[in-house]
């Protein structure tokens, strides 16, 4: 029997549906590529304190290549076990899928059983199936975990989903967000074109994943039309590799982009961030070449603040790019005020301990 919506604790999705931050889990990894345990713990505890509303763990940040060293279940064992024992207060814990249906399927087992809320599914390996058959495999999954849909770009491995899909997809029981994250603003208008046919939008919250506009898409108010009348819809959190750091300054970022929708309307100085914000990215995931440094992008941040030892992925074949660090050299120097240097320099050794 599928779980149902209200089955998430009424904390969580009270959580999910007012918007959180909920930054894409790293992986921290010795100098012989092997899971760094303390480092990794050392991460969540950075998240929690600086005000993420949850993790998403096992996600393409954390690098898909854990299921092939056997690390899925316990980087998503790690994760959990370190934020109960670090916090009490309420999280949106979602574990990534990924795989054809039968893997995706014990994976969301797994993370089920692990206490994760839920899914966030990527239909990568789904290449060269047909939308009916994209669907039948969300809904199947959807019966074990309730489910974040992503629309991931088609650079990195996504599949090109129309509207049409994605009114399908909102119509499955079970589906509580969607990241949307191909990049493109058309694409992003077909999910909220989608949501909307599927009458779907006072159930099933967006959060963007968008890393080339992040502000425009938590400030716009994006209208769609139904039955004549206008319906309008809003993203609500993020959900980001980007907010793998300066953490503490992307929570507060959020806050202040929702303080001002909510005061309205919105100052100039408020659009203007979305450019200095995707100025940031475009160094951090190595727009310049075509993301290939995008992890590696992340590690750096975290390894110049203390949190990780060096920027190690599992595939040696990924690092930093040329000209990546002399890029993210800039991005420090030009935007200290997104920076959360001093937060962590005054909390790392109790995050070591």
């Amino acid at each position: 029997m599928p779980l149902h919506r209200s089955d998430l604790p009424p904390e969580t999705l009270r959580l999910l549906r007012q918007g959180v931050a909920i930054p894409a889990h790293p992986l921290a990894l010795d100098a012989g590529r092997r899971f760094d345990r303390r480092r990794q713990r050392a991460l969540t505890r950075y998240y929690l304190d600086a005000g993420s509303g949850g993790l998403a763990v096992g996600v393409h940040t954390t690098q898909f290549e854990i299921r092939d060293v056997g690390l899925y279940r316990p980087v998503l064992e790690a994760a959990m076990e370190d934020s109960r024992a670090w916090t009490d207060r309420p999280l949106v814990m979602v574990a990534g899928l990924a795989g054809r249906t039968e893997q995706a399927l014990e994976e969301a087992r797994t993370a089920a059983g692990l206490g994760y809320h839920a899914g966030l599914l990527s239909l990568a390996a789904m290449k060269g199936a047909t939308p009916g058959e994209i669907i039948a495999h969300c809904g199947r999954i959807a019966e074990e975990i309730p489910l974040v849909g992503f629309y991931l770009q088609p650079a990195v491995g996504g599949v090109s989903l129309d509207a049409g899909f994605w009114r399908e997809f909102c119509a499955i029981d079970n589906v509580v967000a969607v990241k949307v994250a191909p990049f493109n603003r058309y694409r992003t208008l077909d999910v909220v074109r989608g949501l909307v046919e599927a009458r779907a939008e006072d159930r099933i919250t967006l959060y963007t994943g968008n890393d080339d506009h992040i502000v425009l898409d938590l400030v716009t108010p994006f209208v769609v039309k139904r039955d004549g009348a206008p319906v309008t819809v809003r993203f609500q959190g993020g959900l980001l590799g980007h907010w793998s750091v300066w953490t503490r300054g992307a929570v507060q970022l959020l806050e202040h982009l929702k303080a001002a929708v909510a005061a309205g309307p919105l100052p100039p100085g408020i659009l203007a961030l979305d450019s200095a914000v995707t100025d940031c990215n475009a160094a951090f995931f190595d727009v310049a070449n075509n993301f290939h440094g995008c992890i590696a992008g992340c590690h750096e941040i975290l390894r110049r603040q203390g949190l990780l030892e060096g920027t190690w992925c599992l595939n040696p074949a990924e690092g930093l790019s040329p000209g990546q660090s002399e890029a993210i050299d800039r991005i420090c120097r030009l935007y200290p005020e997104f920076s959360d240097d001093a937060f962590v320099a005054q909390n790392l050794g109790r995050w070591l301990s």
